[in-house]
Order: C-alpha cells, then sequence, then structure tokens
C-alpha cells in the first residue's frame, strides 16, 4: 500500500531540478513566468500559446502550449496553480501529444537586494519511454534552458531589480 507522503516523496525525488540567483525582485520574475502569451518571444522551442482558461484575477489557469521538442512539433496543455503566487508557481499536465507527463513549479525566495533565488523542477515523461539517464538528461536541458531564459527576459524588460533603471538612478542620486 502506497500512502499519500510515499507518493508525494516518489514524485519529489523523480523530479529533475536547479536553482538560479537572479538579480530580480520575486514580483518581477512571477509577472514574466504569468505573461505566458509572451513565452514565443523569449522561451527556448515555445512556438505558440493558447490561454484557454483565466482565474479570478485573470491570471492563466489552462494553457496550450506547441513546442519544437525532440526535433518535432509537440503539443501539451498545462494547467496552472497559482495558490502560492507570488512566491510558487506551479503546473500539471492535462494532455499531450508526446509527452505523457509535463509536472513543474518554480518556486521564488527573495534574498535581498534585488536578489532572488529561483528554484525550478520538472518532472517529464514521454508518450514512448526513454531510459533514465535519457530522460534526465533532457528534463536538465529544459530545466536550464527556463532558467536561462526567465533571467535573460527579466534582463531584457529592464526589472533585474525590480525597479526601473531610471528609479535606480535617482535613489543613487539621493
Amino acid at each position: 500500500m502506497v500512502t499519500l507522503g510515499a507518493a508525494i516523496l516518489k514524485t519529489i525525488m523523480e523530479a529533475t531540478t536547479d536553482t538560479r540567483e537572479v538579480s530580480a525582485s520575486v514580483e518581477a520574475l512571477f509577472g514574466v513566468v504569468m505573461d505566458v502569451e509572451r513565452y514565443p518571444e523569449w522561451a527556448s522551442d515555445i512556438r505558440s500559446v493558447t490561454v484557454l482558461e483565466r482565474d479570478d484575477h485573470g491570471r492563466p489557469r489552462r494553457v496550450h502550449f506547441r513546442a519544437g521538442a525532440f526535433g518535432r512539433s509537440a503539443a501539451y496543455t498545462l494547467c496552472y496553480d497559482t495558490s502560492g503566487a507570488p512566491y510558487a508557481l506551479a503546473w500539471h499536465q492535462e494532455d499531450g501529444d508526446v509527452t505523457a507527463r509535463l509536472d513543474g513549479r518554480y518556486r521564488f525566495e527573495p534574498l535581498g537586494e534585488g536578489v532572488t533565488c529561483v528554484t525550478y523542477e520538472l518532472t517529464a515523461d514521454l508518450v514512448v519511454p526513454l531510459p533514465g539517464f535519457l530522460k534526465r538528461r533532457a528534463e536538465m536541458k529544459i530545466v536550464r534552458a527556463a532558467l536561462d531564459d526567465l533571467a535573460r527576459r527579466v534582463h531584457e524588460l529592464g526589472a533585474s531589480s525590480g525597479t526601473s533603471e531610471a528609479s535606480a538612478e535617482k535613489r543613487s542620486r539621493a
């Protein structure tokens, strides 16, 4: 018999995780990851995004993605859980054509002085199973690209400290 605690532990142990310190506020980072319609502009391999449903706050709840994966196109729908906003964003796959599972989470931990520790967790399974070492390698590539892309995007938007450069210049003169 598998208890709920054992099931949660198994899920945590299966997840591929990476962490990065990013010069941006929690709110700036959360804002970027919630702006899913703009993912094709900056997120590696995301080709198109369609928001299917929004929550009472206007945040995406169900989102359909088309992405490049393993040399072909993949389509999947994710359901978002924003109950930890702005410190966490979780999702699970509702359906997919190439992926049987694509569940993950961003966690944002403020470290002070405009720096946030970003943790990305991902568990992915393809419809056609891969050997464990290949699966982990693919997951790690996705996780690292997601963190790199996110850090680059907040920098491009000028959200590096959660404020605009003009505001930072005013503070330095004060």
